[in-house]
């Protein structure tokens, strides 16, 4: 029997994706003989509707000083992080004095932006040591911690109160979610703001796009979800925004609670939750069925393309270990990926092996097809490629459905 991380209540196991590697352990061939697995298995709680993985591997293996994810590739994001810097500082009236703090800030984030306008009251917490190290470069003020309520302690003692406290594809990563609030609640001044943004359940749900779910995405959020984790301390949600990152994201406005006019939005998002049943048995099982049906479609889709054709894979991304392992995806399959990430390069994916190479090595062994890695930055990806692979080439997908994509 397994318990839900934050009420105790015995959760709901409808599948099981196998044995599957860390999503971001690129490794070298010395290292195979050696490679880590656990089983990665989503359940969901029946009482505070938590969508969660049954295990987790110890975060330390996670998140360290060799993390393989830097925010700032992502040009598209860096801008994300930026618009939300500035409309928050309009909205909210901002002073300069206020602090304000961001979990998993990784190599900048928001504090970034604000450290850039003259917000120099900020701190990053983050516990991935190089990333640590990047930012602190770019004049970010840095904790190189786990954030929990011990770590809310530290910083209330050493900064005082927040007045704005951010997360951004964070809080899912996080499976002690009690000690996380508790430090919230802890640290956040009396008319204080905590805006979190994470992978959306609805999204994930409608377009199958089971590859967001890896060791770190310990939780998806819903609207519901958030609301009962808030419940449990002097929170409310005042405000939601959906949002087209990773796949289809939503965020969180949240308050103490009384101290904000509730958005109409939110109930317009509750009532959507609710009328398709999103937290029925049914509605997993579904999801399981369709993820056996897009791993059936996917390989018939390779297999096919693959006889006469090369296929490569764009981005080497925490999905693409998901979707590979899964499906069984190898080497005979897609030949090669391609990412632009230094610590990624010259290494294997994680438990199928495929070799990873520069963006250079791409351009100079073109392939006939090339599968979205990174399918949620597909915008910016085929802005990049439009005078050089799509000419020639061929994008395979396999969200919503497996597919060769027509542009």
């Amino acid at each position: 029997m397994t318990l839900c991380r934050n009420c105790s209540t015995e959760l709901n196991d409808f599948m099981t994706f196998g044995k599957m590697p860390i999503a971001n352990a690129f490794l070298e061939k010395n290292q195979i003989k050696s490679e880590y697995f656990f089983e990665l298995a989503p359940t969901f709680c029946p009482k505070c509707s938590l969508f969660q993985l049954k295990f987790q591997p110890d975060p330390n293996s996670l998140f360290h000083e060799n993390y393989a994810f830097f925010a700032n590739t992502s040009e598209k994001m860096q801008r994300h992080f930026e618009d939300l810097t500035k409309s928050v500082i309009e909205q909210f009236k901002l002073k300069k004095t206020d602090l304000i703090v961001e979990i998993g800030n990784n190599d900048g984030g928001m504090v970034k932006y604000f450290n850039d306008l003259g917000y120099s009251n900020h701190l990053g917490v983050d516990p991935s040591k190089n990333v640590c190290d990047f930012a602190k470069s770019l004049g970010v003020r840095v904790k190189n911690e786990f954030f929990n309520h011990e770590t809310a302690r530290d910083i209330k003692r050493d900064y005082g109160d927040v007045k704005v406290l951010f997360a951004a594809n964070t809080l899912a990563h996080i499976a002690d979610i009690t000690s996380v609030f508790e430090g919230i609640d802890f640290l956040l001044s009396k008319d204080g703001l905590f805006i979190t943004e994470d992978p959306y359940l609805l999204d994930l749900l409608k377009k199958t796009s089971y590859d967001q779910i890896y060791d770190e995405h310990v939780f998806i959020f819903s609207l519901t979800s958030i609301i009962k984790l808030c419940e449990k301390f002097d929170l409310e949600v005042f405000d939601v925004e959906k949002l087209k990152t990773a796949g289809g994201s939503l965020r969180y406005y949240i308050a103490r609670r009384g101290q904000k006019i509730i958005s109409p939005r939110v109930q317009m998002v509750l009532s959507e939750e609710r009328s398709i049943d999103l937290f029925s048995e049914e509605t997993f099982l579904r999801f399981k069925y369709n993820c056996e049906q897009s791993k059936n479609d996917l390989l018939t889709l390779l297999q096919a393309k693959s006889k006469n054709h090369k296929i490569a894979s764009y981005g080497a991304t925490s999905k693409t270990t998901t979707i590979f392992n899964y499906c069984g995806i190898d080497s005979s399959l897609i030949e090669f990926i391609t990412d632009t990430t230094p610590n990624k390069q010259n290494k294997l994916s994680p438990g199928m092996h495929i070799p990873i190479y520069d963006y250079e090595y791409f351009l100079n062994n073109i392939p006939e097809y090339c599968f979205l890695g990174a399918w949620n930055h597909i915008d910016e990806i085929l802005e990049k490629e439009k005078n050089m692979f799509s000419l020639s080439g061929q994008w395979l997908s396999h969200t919503p459905k497996p597919q060769v994509l027509d542009f």
